[in-house]
């Protein structure tokens, strides 16, 4: 799990499934938590439109790709800041100012 502080508090609802290279994005109000679920009216819903899509599929790989503001979950529940690797810094927050339609129309996850 990651977790992402910095300049802006976002919690981004996308879910995305590879689907064989058709990809299934939903976007919505809920955390994937039993007590959203039990407690709650959420909903979720597929982004059928393609550029809809890609621009959502480009948030999970900027947040994927933060290397300045992302902590890594370890198993006893502690957070570690995720290491940079080698990569240049990846701020998500700034890099969304830059995103240009030319960016969300190559978009691939995987």
């Amino acid at each position: 799990m990651i977790s992402i502080v910095g300049d802006f508090l976002e919690h981004s609802r996308i879910y995305y499934f590879h689907n064989g290279g058709m990809p299934k994005v939903y976007i919505g109000s809920a955390d994937a938590m039993v007590r959203s679920f039990d407690r709650r009216v959420e909903s979720l819903f597929l982004l059928e439109q393609e550029m809809l899509r890609k621009q959502a599929m480009n948030i999970l790989r900027y947040n994927l790709k933060d290397n300045v503001n992302a902590y890594t979950m370890r198993e006893d529940g502690s957070y570690v800041i995720k290491e940079q690797n080698g990569e240049p810094p990846f701020n998500v927050h700034k890099e969304f100012y830059e995103v240009t339609r030319e960016i969300i129309k190559d978009v691939q996850l995987f």
